[in-house]
């Protein structure tokens, strides 16, 4: 047998059916059978073979021909062949934490393809042994005989704590396809009213004759909006038709059995770059491929997203201290900038290297963070955000420390630049103690922009509601007098999903109705920017979360928030629609192009008169006269009235629903609180927080930063997601022993004074040295650790949180901004 060829015959049934059905031919090749390969072969017991391929290595992929394995593969019958294999995969799935680089594949030495799956289809992959999973790889079309099959890495792949080219193979498997070729694409290019609808029907291989095919355009209610044939020439894999001109909005293609989707998007484009109020989170890395990065950059600026959430692996951009390796994102980033979008970074967790026990997700040493920063502000993204939930993760790290990690990270973007990017605080999931206990450290001094996070109820039944997150976070701002603009970086709803299968036509249409409720009920609150979870497609346990569908073609909630953000312009809110009917909401907008734009819904169907140009959902403009309001949005477009409001409303009548949709039970809304400014003065606000700059540069007091540091054993208790019930703080006993590091971020030495505040209750904090305060150097970008001793005394308390207070003071009688902790007698 020659190598890299291994071919087994399988039919299946009786004998005589048997000799009456053509024999099923698969082909299974080992991966350790390469006739020509730079890859490592490795044993294993586990593997088909006792042995496969195995990549994992930092360094460059040889010129010319990268890390690649040659096979030469027999088929005994000409067709279409189903392509699997035993391999690592590009992505996390629920059995492995473990990624590869995305594989590229070429077959008779032609051009090299990347196996460009999305994650969806990566998530679903059946485990094998270890960190191999059962892959799809798609389809190849062959001739009877010899074929050469290359699978090659050019890419590298972000790892656990380092950025390097990696992929396993076991082996992989040929199955030919009885019955094909088979139409297996319908596709339409993105595009806009005014320009031309182009559909390509594409076969899996060549047509054996002319292969004749009638499709049917729908909208996203599932409404017939155009039909036709078309013949795909014997010989031919492929052919294309012009659709007549159709309005804006989501349609599907259907035709044997095969679906398409595609949008049509308004003719106006949306504000892009940083001006624009929308945003979508991405995580590039993890769930785009890089080979479709360009097309995906370019199909959120078209949706009418200004702004991209991504980030990237600290571990694997600093993998030893001081040792940068950030050209894997520096590359993505610039592809993302390139197509006018504006950048949001966030930090990860720290490398493995700079944690302790005790300081774990942090480092123990914040000069680290500082440092990394700084490295990040220098390439010059728009925006950076200095973590992502800490106050949900499964570390028992507490807020003073995320404070104290905050406020190094900020100076280090601060330091790094004349004109620094924007600090963005840390995405908050909830408003809570956690929260709490950042904000009485004083953070927001050290910050250009609040951030928090918010997501409906998936316990509650109905459609998804926009939860009240946004005026807690608004009255915590205006209590601690905040004068930053807030952003809302993640919003979106929990879609149950099926394996295969994603959303169901019902569940699309709730989400692209929340996509439009969220973004306008947030700027409403008064975010400034509001960023939808997530761009891509994204399946997590069980959960649908993209725009895009699995085979990255939009879903309608792509061509309702392209709709909103045509219509919006530049979306300053003025206020709420009066006069309306019972259960009906509307919320006026100036879209700075000299027009009024109000967004309405209602919970039950009415009939209202509007002055103005009605749109529906999806962008569609609807006839002169009376509408219906009913769940969908839809878009009332006037010129600019008098700041007394919009027009008044009349004759409002209730509407028999037309649709299963519109029957459906109704959902309450909660009536928005009017925001404690002005519609006026809000669009002079927005106006200013749209041309955001960053905060003037911080003085020399603000540059020394303090930082309690407690023993392992004394760690605060879990959060529980953020459900944990108190006490918060940490847990001491009667005499604990603990350190103030005071870190100096300045240019030149200080000297501080530090003290410890009054804590009340029975406790007492002595200074090691016996005095009440100390008096220490610290040199330029140095840290100096000054041990306490705190007392519980027999009058205080078990399991109540007290805060202990640091406080400090420059020669000149600066202050510095303090160090705030709980603690509790265990």
């Amino acid at each position: 047998m020659a190598a890299g060829l291994g071919a087994v015959a399988a039919a299946h049934g009786t004998p005589a059916a048997r000799a009456a059905t053509p024999t099923a031919v698969t082909v299974t090749v080992q991966g350790e059978a390469a006739v020509r390969t730079n890859i490592p072969v490795v044993r294993d017991r586990r593997a088909s073979g006792g042995r496969y391929l195995r990549l994992r290595t930092a360094g460059k992929p040889p010129a010319g021909t990268g890390w690649y394995a040659t096979y030469v593969v027999r088929v005994p019958r000409p067709g279409v062949y189903a392509l699997t294999a035993i391999a690592t995969a590009p992505m996390e799935t629920p059995h492995t934490e473990a990624v590869a680089s995305y594989p590229q594949l070429s077959v008779d030495d032609g051009p090299f393809a990347e196996i460009a799956r999305s994650q969806p289809h990566w998530y679903e992959s059946r485990p094998a042994w270890g960190d191999l999973s059962v892959l799809d790889l798609g389809v190849v079309e062959l001739d009877a005989g010899a074929h050469t099959f290359t699978f090659r890495v050019a890419e590298p792949a972000v790892l656990d704590d380092t950025t390097a080219y990696a992929l396993s193979l076991d082996r992989f498997t040929l199955r030919h396809l009885a019955g094909h070729p088979a139409l297996c694409e319908l596709s339409v290019p993105r595009h806009r009213v005014g320009e031309p609808a182009r559909l390509r029907l594409t076969l899996d291989g060549r047509a054996t004759r002319a292969y004749r095919v009638r499709y049917v355009v729908s909208d996203h209610r599932g409404r017939q909006a155009a039909a036709g044939r078309a013949t795909i020439a014997a010989g031919a894999t492929s052919a294309t038709v012009t659709l007549p001109a159709l309005p804006p909005g989501h349609y599907r293609v259907s035709a044997d059995g095969v679906t398409g989707r595609f949008a049509r998007l308004p003719a106006r484009p949306a504000v892009t770059g940083p001006t624009s109020r929308f945003g979508v989170n991405v995580w590039a890395s993890s769930l785009v491929p890089p080979s479709r990065l360009a097309d995906f950059a370019a199909a959120v600026r078209d949706m009418g997203a200004g702004w991209v959430r991504d980030g990237q692996s600290w571990p694997a951009a600093e993998p030893a201290p001081g040792a940068y390796d950030t050209s894997h994102h520096d590359r993505r980033t610039r592809t993302l900038r390139a197509h006018g979008l504006a950048v949001l970074d966030v930090l990860s967790p720290a490398p493995e290297w700079s944690m302790t026990d005790a300081s774990l997700p942090l480092p123990a040493d914040l000069r680290h963070a500082y440092r990394y920063a700084r490295h990040l502000a220098a390439a010059a993204p728009e925006a950076l955000q200095l973590s992502n939930e800490p106050d949900v993760d499964t570390t028992r790290s507490t807020g003073d420390a995320h404070a104290a990690f905050v406020k190094a990270a900020a100076l280090g973007i601060k330091d790094a630049a004349p004109e620094p990017c924007l600090v963005v605080l840390p995405g908050i999931a909830q408003t809570g103690p956690f929260q709490d206990l950042m904000l009485a450290n004083d953070v927001v001094r050290y910050a250009d922009v609040w951030a928090f996070h918010g997501y409906p109820d998936p316990a509650e039944p109905g459609e998804p509601r926009f939860p009240g997150i946004a005026e807690e976070q608004h009255e915590l701002a205006h209590r601690h007098q905040a004068h930053v603009p807030l952003w809302m970086t993640e919003c979106g709803a929990f879609q149950k999903s099926r394996p295969g299968q994603d959303l169901t036509p019902e569940q699309e249409i709730v989400q692209a109705r929340y996509v439009v409720r969220s973004m306008v009920e947030g700027l409403a609150a008064g975010n400034d920017r509001q960023f939808w979870f997530a761009g891509p497609p994204l399946h997590d346990d069980g959960v649908y979360f993209g725009l895009l569908d699995r085979d990255f073609r939009p879903l309608p909630a792509y061509s309702a928030f392209a709709a909103l953000t045509s219509l919006l312009g530049a979306a300053h809110f003025t206020g709420f629609a009066p006069g309306l009917p019972d259960g009906a909401r509307g919320f006026v907008f100036d879209s700075g192009r000299g027009e009024r734009v109000m967004v309405l819904w209602a919970e039950r169907p009415v009939r209202v008169d509007v002055a103005g140009v009605a749109y529906d959902l999806m962008g569609r403009r609807l006839r002169a006269g009376p509408v219906t309001v009913s769940r969908d949005p839809l878009y009332v477009v006037s010129r600019s009235a008098p700041a007394t409001g919009p027009a008044p409303v009349a004759s409002a009548t209730p509407v028999i629903p037309a649709s299963p949709v519109a029957s459906a039970t109704p959902v309450a809304v909660k009536t928005p609180v009017t925001p404690a400014v002005s519609a006026s003065s809000m669009v002079s606000a927005s106006s200013v927080r749209a041309a955001a700059r960053p905060r003037a540069r911080l003085s020399p007091a603000e540059h020394i930063v303090l930082a309690q540091r407690f023993p392992a054993r004394n760690a605060a208790p879990g959060k529980d997601d953020g459900d944990a019930p108190p006490p918060y703080g940490y847990r001491l006993g009667r005499r604990t022993r603990m350190v103030v590091d005071v870190y100096n971020f300045g240019a030149t030495a200080f000297n501080v004074t530090l003290a410890a505040r009054p804590v009340g209750d029975g406790w007492s904090v002595r200074a090691e040295s016996g005095r009440r305060e100390e008096r220490i150097r610290v040199p330029a970008g140095g840290r100096v650790g000054v041990g306490f001793t705190v007392r519980a005394g027999s009058s205080v308390r078990r399991r109540t949180d007290r805060r202990l207070a640091f406080g400090a003071t420059l020669d000149d009688h600066s202050e510095v901004p303090a160090s705030v902790a709980l603690i509790h007698l265990k």
